[in-house]
């Protein structure tokens, strides 16, 4: 699964979650320099101020207006799961949490067993009542309305609610959740058994942990006032599949979580089970979390308070960098931020590589805009020559060449929609894709005027372009793009931009048509790539549908040896490419700052990247104040 990069990817307790690592936390003599250190690990009076783009706004990460890394990275430190990432990508069990395995291999059977000691910070036991939720919500398998009946005005508004509200309908729906077509949970609730139809690869990052509390859902959904009646009332309305309730629990569900930029007085609507607990929350500001005194695993927070501070200026997160005000940041990389954190001195780490996102556009196709058949009266294929022209015109290498190659002077564009560059697969998948022969590296012109003249549509074509309007290499980009594109005379790249883009993915399809910004990878699934292409996912946002994609993927999710996933893998993305679904652009470069008063800092390429490792963070002297 992949999730939106609001900063700058792919996912916090999603279908593909990550969990966390375990470590030795300082003793009470305070080895990270500080003194003050109690029974559980905590170093009193210490903090460590993370800067970040992008403020968190969601706390159910499986939603479609959840998914998102600015939300992910705060559940990372607030949530624990079966499973989690060390730094080689390996994927590595935590038992503190549960175990699982497989208990038949035809069908597919796995058992989830959830450790005695795990709760929610209301007291609440974490068990598999929780995750047979996340099952019930992230499958689809009991949604009683499709995407396809959501009826939406101009403006986006749902025009056909009391439909909605009336069925059962979860909005983060996974097709490889899907596979799962039965769950059972023991008597005890520390059981859940989960029963696939396929063979599916993938399935150790499949269903990983639980985004929400099943009470807290019930107590809302079906006004229940005790946790362990409510928790039973969502066992009960699964298993009885009672439509009347789970509506009730998927409405609750899909939007009882979302609390924008104000941190609610229930506090039930941010439950903790994992080493730190939210706090504090200033719109447009900051979050705080502090350590969760009652959290008793191997990943417990060793530093007392984490702050989280927004800025999407990069060069704004220099300047608070060097004046005390974050300790830790971790922007998009150009060649000006890292030159400016380097003339910071010795008194900081700035550390550079590659980042486990690559930038993208994709392509509106059910939108009524320009690359929409129905604009043209239903003609796919004049749509489709629309579509293909704008994509010629999209100038990968000047924007590779101008931002990307001053940070690494190695970099190329990136030409596979699934496959990391340097990656065993991805020279044979890129060969097979036909992106760099559909859609060349340095604008084609000459292409692009040929197929409007096919296509017969008036131009300049307005094409609206959504992306972060803070985002200063987002800028860069969007003038890059508007320099070549309009200078063809066949189109007009008029600026869309919004703070709120990563929202607007989803619920405001109807102001955009092409969308620019990044996919970070939350797990090495080969698998990965469905959520953004398959119909009806919970990454595609555009209304794109192909039966042979879908096929295709069905395929590859039971297939285990790499030269057929290869092979599959490169008639998905020729897929793509022949349908102008869009192109993918860079690898991000990553570059991670900070003050030498803190220590344990040690990134991993996907999701959480920075943040991964908070349970060895310390510090050695002055942090920033996040108080204020």
């Amino acid at each position: 699964m992949k999730i939106r990069r609001l900063t700058a990817f792919v996912a916090g307790a999603a279908a593909a979650a990550l969990a966390i690592t375990a470590c030795t936390p300082p003793d009470e003599t305070g080895d990270d320099g500080n003194t003050g250190g109690d029974d559980s690990g905590i170093v009193t009076d210490t903090a460590v101020t993370v800067g970040w783009n992008q403020p968190f706004y969601e706390y159910n990460t499986s939603s479609a207006t959840g998914n998102a890394t600015a939300n992910a990275n705060i559940l990372y430190l607030m949530q624990e799961s079966f499973n989690y990432y060390d730094p080689e990508l390996n994927l590595v069990p935590n038992e503190d949490f549960g175990t699982y395995s497989i208990v038949n291999e035809d069908p597919l059977t796995i058992e989830y067993v959830f450790a005695d000691d795990i709760a929610w910070s209301d007291g609440t036991p974490v068990d598999a009542v929780d995750l047979m939720l996340q099952w019930a919500a992230t499958s689809g398998n009991l949604n009683t309305l499709a995407d396809e009946d959501i009826e939406t005005d101009e403006e986006g508004n749902v025009v056909n609610q009391d439909e909605v509200d009336a069925n059962v309908y979860f909005n983060g729906t996974s097709a490889t959740v899907g596979y799962i077509t039965e769950v059972e949970v023991s008597d005890d609730n520390k059981t859940l058994t989960a029963t696939y139809d396929r063979n599916y690869a993938d399935w150790e990052v499949n269903l990983t942990g639980a985004a929400v509390p099943a009470h807290v859902v019930a107590m809302h959904a079906l006004e229940i006032e005790d946790p362990t009646e409510a928790k039973q009332a969502v066992k009960d309305a699964i298993e009885n599949n009672d439509t009347e309730a789970l509506a009730k629990i998927s409405k609750f569900w899909n939007e009882g979580f979302a609390f924008g930029d104000t941190l609610p007085e229930d506090t039930s609507l941010y439950l903790s089970n994992g080493a730190y607990l939210l706090t504090e929350m200033v719109a447009g500001q900051y979050v705080t979390l502090e350590a969760n005194p009652d959290f008793t695993g191997a990943h417990a927070a060793t530093v007392e308070r984490i702050t989280v501070r927004y800025n999407e200026d990069p060069m704004q997160q220099v300047l608070a960098l060097e004046n005390g005000e974050i300790d830790v940041m971790a922007p998009q990389a150009t060649a000006d931020l890292v030159e400016a954190l380097n003339d910071l001195g010795d008194d900081y780490t700035v550390e550079t590589g590659i980042d486990g996102t690559y930038e993208h556009v994709d392509l509106q196709v059910t939108n009524g805009g320009p690359f929409d058949p129905a604009t043209y009266g239903g003609d796919a294929e004049t749509a489709l020559k629309v579509r293909q022209a704008f994509l010629k015109l999209v100038p990968r290498q000047e924007i590779v060449d101008k931002l990307i190659v001053p940070l690494n002077p190695e970099a190329e564009v990136r030409q596979s929609y699934n496959v990391v560059p340097g990656s065993p697969m991805y020279d044979g998948v890129t060969e097979a894709n036909g992106q760099a022969e559909a859609f060349p590296l340095e604008n084609d012109v000459a292409g692009a005027e040929a197929l409007m003249a096919e296509a017969g549509v008036e131009t300049p074509v307005d094409v609206r372009i959504l992306f972060a309007a803070s985002n200063a290499r987002r800028q860069q980009e969007y003038a890059i793009m508007a320099e070549a594109i309009n200078g063809s005379g066949l189109f007009n790249l008029v600026d869309a931009s919004s703070d709120d883009w990563g929202s607007m993915l989803s619920a405001a399809t109807d102001q955009y048509d092409a969308a620019l910004f990044g996919w970070q990878s939350t797990s090495t699934a080969v698998t990965a790539g469905n959520a953004n292409f398959g119909t009806g996912e919970i990454n595609n946002f555009y209304g794109y549908s192909n039966p042979e994609v879908d096929e295709l993927q069905d395929q590859l999710s039971t297939e285990t040896d790499p030269a057929e996933q290869e092979r599959l893998l490169g008639e998905i993305e020729a897929h793509l490419v022949n349908d102008a679904f869009g192109v993918t652009i860079f690898q991000f470069p990553s570059v991670t700052a900070y003050r030498n008063t803190v220590t344990g800092i040690t990134p991993i390429t996907i999701s959480p990247t920075v943040f991964y490792g908070f349970w060895e963070w310390g510090t050695t002297g002055d942090t920033a104040d996040s108080e204020g």
